[in-house]
């Protein structure tokens, strides 16, 4: 059993991976603000098997950024699953100082006091859209970054941050997940699947902006597998290493194929418009299914299914609610806690 700090555990990947840590066994503790309501942690205590987890369960309400509540939220920890962010380049170029502060200032702290409190093993959730927008046929991690937004140009630099800290008493790891898709108590709709599969539903429409731009995807059930994996896995394998970590390379007018495929019992239509958003990449995942022989255990069929289960549910009534947008629920400031700390 690891006792695990998971910062971020209550955003969209946290609250499904806080539940899955707990069901290996494991002792999980959560460093979160809550900026994105409470839903997560509402969800992980109506769990039936919460009685048993509670015990193993802790939680910290604070800022990554306060050197005294990562002290806090980092004692007895061995192991750290950092997924805190200002989270993807739309919300992300609102303020450059602010994304700059959260996602890279923060993530140099929280290395230098991890290692001051004994941890072992860091973890930590980069991006695929650290190499931008590029026309090479095999996007691996051999291949330099180019990142075009302040959220990517961070999410690189916080990179070699990681890197850097790895030693043989410090492993260290990056992971740079494609987009994730599927459900989540703290559900997100601003992501291309899940918007796609929602507006499905709803109108049996899905409209498609260009189309032709590649969007890597993976699925939440792979996501939060491979944390549980990570957890375990033989520091040879990963020690200051990077991966990336997605499977499904497809068109966005292929994605919407999909869905209306899944959802072909709704004979929903597709409608493809114009878009001045013209991101386009892809990504090659053979060092980590070579390396550490992860095989696949989701799709974006699969968690299209799951996530229309969900909605039909009722879990979700307003779809359009602003605390399933990042950019429009997302509500916090500039603070340069980790200057007060570099400068102590």
């Amino acid at each position: 059993m690891s006792k695990i700090l998971v910062t971020g555990g209550f955003g969209y990947v946290g609250s499904r991976l806080v539940p899955h840590l707990l069901s290996l066994g494991h002792d999980v503790r959560v460093l979160d603000l809550m900026l994105y309501t409470e839903a997560g942690f509402e969800a992980l205590k109506a769990d039936p098997k919460w009685p048993e987890w509670e015990k193993r369960f802790s939680l910290v309400r604070g800022d990554l950024r306060d050197a005294g509540k990562v002290r806090e939220a980092l004692a007895g920890r061995d192991t750290v699953i950092h997924l805190a962010a200002i989270s993807n380049d739309p919300t992300g170029d609102i303020d450059e100082v602010l994304t700059r502060q959260v996602n890279f200032d923060a993530v140099g702290m929280l290395l230098a006091l991890a290692k001051e409190a004994g941890v072992k093993r860091f973890i930590n959730a980069s991006s695929s859209s650290v190499f931008g927008a590029r026309t090479e046929s095999e996007i691996n991690e051999r291949l330099e970054p180019e990142p075009l937004t302040y959220y990517s140009k961070y999410k690189a630099l916080s990179e070699w941050l990681v890197l850097s800290a790895s030693g043989p008493e410090f492993c260290a790891v990056n992971v740079r997940p494609a987009t994730v898709c599927g459900y989540s108590p703290r559900q997100r709709f601003d992501l291309t699947v899940n918007k796609l599969t929602a507006d499905a539903l709803r109108k049996k429409v899905i409209t498609v902006h260009g189309g032709q731009q590649r969007r890597p995807n993976v699925g939440m059930t792979d996501m939060i597998n491979l944390y549980g994996i990570l957890v375990v896995a033989p520091v040879e394998k990963i020690n200051g290493r990077t991966f990336n970590f997605g499977f499904e390379n497809h068109k966005v007018i292929d994605i919407a194929k999909i869905i209306q495929s899944e959802l072909s019992d709704l004979s929903v239509k597709i409608e493809v418009t114009d878009t001045a958003d013209h991101r386009d990449y892809h990504i090659s995942s053979d060092r980590i299914l070579n390396d550490l022989g992860y095989k696949p255990v989701s799709s974006i069929k699969q968690e299209v299914a799951h996530l229309r289960k969900v909605l039909e549910s009722g879990q979700f009534p307003d779809i359009d609610a602003s605390e399933h947008y990042n950019m429009k629920f997302m509500e916090v400031g500039r603070d340069a806690g980790c200057l007060a700390y570099l400068a102590r």
